[in-house]
């Protein structure tokens, strides 16, 4: 089967310039990576070929030779003197764009070089709030513990009056080389982890980290609106950054208390109220409290069925960063009588006796219907 071009396997034209063929490399190397394929046998055989065409059109001595005999500039022995066999172990070999590529898969050593300052770390902190707080909003205080840069050595983690010093085993780069066949792979430095340079004299206070554990007091705005697991972000107060490095940000997650009223969905809240049989036959009023403090009242007109619900226009929660408002909705639940005194009791008979089909046109109706469709006889 004969090759693929290998301008084609890039996906690029041949006139394409060094960082073309740079950029096209890094998106399909990332696409096809074995380790982002496990067990895909079409994936690492891609994975080979753009390796191999880039390694081959990135040399401009192996590219010339491409351009003008094609793949026969590599057959029967014609990469030996010309240099053009094997990916090369040299500056500008696959080594040394493959950590450029997959450094958050090799552990991330590229962000511990300079110095050895490292990003601190994400915190987060869970807050329980009442639905009252998330109506209205509120500045709240919390206390967390977290690291912050040690005052003595002032986050550089060396004793006063010394210095950090260069390592001598990767010269301060924080990666060493290491050849494996074709490939020369370049790793994390395991006497400075990465770092370039090494504590020699540690500070006391903080034994060389650059920062100490310490409670912080913070003050955080909640605004009115906010929902069940809404995240807020804040920038640069999570745990401090490793001898000096920049800190990292504290996530805040809110969840919010159940009502014991109040059901909320969105910028709309749902209360469900009982009231008695005669009210919902005879028709009446109620007050019903709002989430603002004040009470609106509700007109129940005659003949209201179990389940029917009243839309009480902006009286439901406030849309986040919005001037809007949602809307309450009252839903009746028609409570049936219990406890029936003797009076009581034949009162609720006489009446029963005395009531009209149309007083209850869907118990009626749905029997009827009921017998019929079974065809049931009385």
């Amino acid at each position: 089967m004969a090759k693929a071009d290998f301008y084609e396997t890039l996906g690029v034209s041949r006139e394409a310039d060094e960082k073309a063929l740079k950029s096209a490399y890094r998106k399909l190397a990332m696409q096809f990576h074995p380790d982002r394929n496990p067990g895909d046998s079409d994936a690492e055989a891609k994975f080979k070929e753009v390796n191999e065409a880039y390694e081959t059109l990135k040399d401009p001595q192996k590219r010339a030779a491409y351009d003008r005999f094609g793949h026969a500039a590599f057959e029967n022995g014609g990469g030996g003197a010309g240099g053009f066999s094997g990916f090369g172990g040299g500056a500008g070999g696959f080594s040394d764009i493959f950590e450029d590529i997959f450094g958050e898969m090799m552990g991330g050593a590229r962000a511990r070089r300079g110095g050895g300052r490292e990003r601190g770390g994400d915190l987060r902190y869970n807050m329980e709030i009442t639905l009252e707080d998330a109506y209205q909003g509120k500045t709240a205080q919390i206390r967390v513990p977290t690291s912050a840069i040690c005052e003595v050595c002032e986050g550089t983690g060396a004793k006063p009056g010394t210095q950090p010093v260069t390592c001598t085993t990767c010269n301060g780069s924080g990666r060493v080389r290491a050849a494996s066949g074709f490939f020369s792979i370049e790793r994390t430095c395991p006497t400075c982890e990465g770092r370039g340079q090494i504590i020699a004299d540690p500070c006391e206070n903080c034994g060389g980290q650059g920062r100490v554990i310490q409670e912080r007091s913070l003050s955080v705005n909640i605004p009115a609106g906010i929902e069940d697991g809404t995240r807020i972000r804040i920038a640069g107060e999570g745990e401090a950054g490793f001898r000096g490095g920049p800190a990292g940000d504290l996530y805040i997650f809110i969840s919010v208390k159940p009502h014991e009223f109040f059901q909320r969905d969105g910028a709309d809240l749902y209360c469900k109220v009982p009231i008695s049989m005669t009210k919902a036959a005879l028709g009446g009023q109620f007050e019903v409290a709002t989430m603002d403090g004040a009470y609106t009242r509700v007109k129940v007109p005659e003949g209201t069925q179990s389940g029917r619900q009243f839309r009480l226009k902006g009286k439901g929660m406030p849309v986040l960063r919005q001037s809007q408002m949602g809307d309450l909705y009252i839903q009746i639940n028609v409570e049936t009588p219990q406890s029936l005194s003797r009076r009581q009791r034949e009162l609720l008979q006489e009446f029963d006796e005395i009531s009209a089909k149309e007083n209850s046109p869907q118990s009626t109706g749905f029997f009827s219907r009921m017998k019929e469709f079974f065809d049931i006889g009385d």
